[in-house]
């Protein structure tokens, strides 16, 4: 037989109604035991080799910047072609440049020749050069024969031809001397405008005037002593012995200039 479980006791409480105390008697309150929480299992993280951790890495930081690196560089090249091409065909080229391919276009001084000795002029003694030479004094001549003529150059055309550059005096087997003497020089005045015509292309307009020595002076068309000739004469000495008006005024031209592949401007030839 067993023996019964002694229960406890109800602690009283007591509750004070007016002056009058009531017992009540609360029973224990039994809790049931709580149930542990079970751990969940999580997949561990697999760790990378170490061999290929840095180059992870390093992928995973220029994964980030490649794409702005390729536009930055994108834009730049798109720029860069953009002002090239702006810059290109508003590019005109210099008046230095214009200048010195002007001056090359102008080309050496316009000559006459002579010789000394006895010489066979195309129209024999009375050839309009030595005439316009002997009334100028610098030389003296004598005819010889119905087709030859003896010239010698004079003390004063001595000194004249001395004070010209360029004089070039070649001696021949026969004791005279074949005379190459500069008249007059082309010279630029002024560049008047430089007009784009297309990318590396323009139109550059000049103006330039004879510049006469002091031969050239003798040989001026519309000077008295040329015009002291007969037309004919006039018109030889202009076409075969470099007479020209070399006292005119200014002559304003133009030329075509174009860039070559290799920056250089120079004359446009068409080709």
């Amino acid at each position: 037989m067993v023996a019964p479980t002694a229960q406890a006791s109800p602690t009283p409480f007591y509750m004070w109604t007016g002056s009058i105390a009531s017992e009540v008697c609360v029973m224990p309150t039994v809790l049931e035991p709580e149930k542990e929480a079970k751990p969940q299992l999580v997949p561990p993280t697999p760790v990378p080799p170490e061999l290929f951790a840095a180059e992870i890495a390093m992928e995973e930081r220029s994964f980030n910047f490649l794409p702005i690196l390729l536009a930055v560089a994108l834009v730049g090249i798109i720029a860069g072609g953009i002002y090239y091409f702006v810059k290109s065909s508003q590019e005109v080229v210099s008046v230095s440049t214009a200048t010195q391919i002007i001056n090359n276009v102008l080309g050496g001084p316009a000559t006459t020749k002579f010789s000394t000795g006895t010489v066979e002029p195309n129209n024999g003694p009375k050839e309009p050069q030595y005439q316009l030479l002997s009334k100028g004094g610098v030389v003296v001549t004598k005819p010889k024969g119905a087709t030859s003529l003896v010239v010698a150059i004079t003390d004063t055309g001595e000194t004249l031809l001395s004070r010209i550059d360029g004089v070039k005096k070649v001696k021949r087997f026969d004791g005279g001397t074949n005379y190459t003497v500069p008249l007059a020089e082309r010279k630029l005045v002024a560049i008047d405008k430089i007009t784009l015509l297309k990318a590396h292309m323009a139109r550059v307009d000049y103006t330039w005037k004879w510049a006469p020595n002091r031969l050239g002076q003798e040989y001026d068309a519309s000077g008295s002593l040329i015009q002291s000739f007969s037309t004919w004469d006039r018109t030889t000495l202009i076409n075969s012995y470099g007479a020209d008006f070399y006292s005119a005024e200014p002559t304003k031209a133009s030329i075509i200039v174009a860039e070559g592949d290799d920056g250089v401007w120079k004359k446009y030839t068409e080709q």
